[in-house]
C-alpha cells in the first residue's frame, strides 16, 4: 500500500480496467456473457463475439443500457478468417486490444455411461465439431490476439478450459475432454512463447456451471442433482461466480501470473469422487 492509497483505493487501482480494450468469444450467453458483464461494468470497452446473432444483439443491448461500452460481431470461432477479421475490427474500433477471453465452446453427447457415446461408438462428426470449436477455435482466437499483442508489447489472453481437461470426467463426451486437455497445454506453451513480449496467457477451468453446456438452471433437475454430487459445496456454480476471477485476470492484479490454470469448481478437483 502506498502513501497515496486510502481505504479501498488500492483495490480500485490494481483491479482497474476502465478504458481497456477487450474481446470475449461466446459472449451471447453463459460464462461468456458473465465475463462481458463484469468487464463492461468495470469500464472496459468490450467486443462481444458469438455465432448467435439474436443472443449477441440482446446481450449488447442490455449491457449498453446498463452503461457499458460494447460492440458485437457475429463470429464462428471454428473459421480462422472470421476470427482474424473480428479481432482486426475490434482493434480498429477501439485502437488496440488489451485482453482477449477465448471462451466459446460447445458440448455434444453424454459421457461413457451412455452406450452410444462410448469410445468404440463415438460419432466422428460430433468429435470433429467439438474439437473444431473448443480446441481449434480457441487457438484461432489466441493466434489472432497474439499477433496484435506481440506488436503492442503487452496483453492478456485468457482461455476457458475445464476441470474435464484436468482429469477424467464421465459426465462429458470424449471430444470435450480431449479438446480441453489439449487446450490447457496450448495455454502453457503460449505463455512461454509470449512472455518475452509482455503478454500473459492463463486458463480458467470451470467445473459444473448453470450454462447451456452444464444444464440450464431449473430446466433439468436430474442433471442438476447428478452434477451436484460431484461438488463438495453441493451445487452447480452460477455464472456470476466466475466474475471475480475474470476481473483479476483482466487487470494489473494478475501482473505476475502467466501459464497457469485456475479451477473454479466448488472444490470438485480436491476430491477423488467423480460420480
Amino acid at each position: 500500500m502506498t502513501t497515496a492509497d486510502g481505504p479501498g483505493a488500492l483495490v480500485a487501482r490494481i483491479f482497474d480496467v476502465s478504458g481497456r480494450r477487450m474481446l470475449v468469444t461466446g459472449a451471447a450467453s453463459g460464462l461468456g456473457r458473465a465475463m462481458a458483464e463484469v468487464l463492461a461494468g468495470a469500464g472496459a470497452q468490450v467486443t462481444l463475439a458469438d455465432r448467435d446473432p439474436a443472443g449477441l444483439e440482446k446481450t449488447a443491448a442490455e449491457l449498453t443500457a446498463a452503461g457499458g461500452t460494447v460492440r458485437h460481431a457475429q463470429v464462428d470461432v471454428a473459421d480462422a478468417d472470421q476470427v482474424r477479421a473480428a479481432v482486426a475490427d475490434a482493434v480498429a474500433a477501439f485502437g488496440g486490444l488489451d485482453a482477449v477471453f477465448a471462451n466459446a465452446g460447445i458440448a455434444e453427447g453424454a459421457g461413457y455411461s451412455d452406450p452410444g457415446w462410448r469410445l468404440e461408438a463415438f460419432p466422428q462428426d460430433s468429435w470433429e465439431r467439438v474439437v473444431a470449436v473448443n480446441l481449434t477455435g480457441a487457438v484461432h482466437t489466441m493466434r489472432a490476439a497474439a499477433e496484435v499483442m506481440r506488436r503492442q508489447g503487452a496483453g492478456r489472453i485468457v482461455v476457458t478450459a475445464s476441470t474435464a481437461g484436468l482429469r477424467a470426467d464421465p459426465m462429458v463426451a470424449y471430444s470435450y475432454v480431449a479438446a480441453k486437455a489439449a487446450l490447457i497445454n496450448v495455454v502453457k506453451q503460449a505463455a512461454l512463447d509470449l512472455a518475452p513480449f509482455g503478454v500473459r496467457v492463463n486458463a480458467i477451468a470451470p467445473g459444473p456451471f448453470h450454462t447451456n453446456i452444464g444444464g440450464e438452471k431449473g430446466k433439468d433437475p436430474v442433471v442438476e442433482k447428478t452434477w451436484a454430487t460431484t461438488v463438495p459445496l453441493g451445487r452447480m456454480g452460477d455464472p456470476e461466480e466466475i466474475k471475480g476471477l475474470v476481473l483479476l485476470l483482466a487487470s494489473d492484479a494478475s501482473s505476475f501470473m502467466t501459464g497457469a490454470v485456475y479451477p473454479v469448481d466448488g472444490g470438485a478437483l480436491a476430491t477423488s469422487h467423480v460420480l
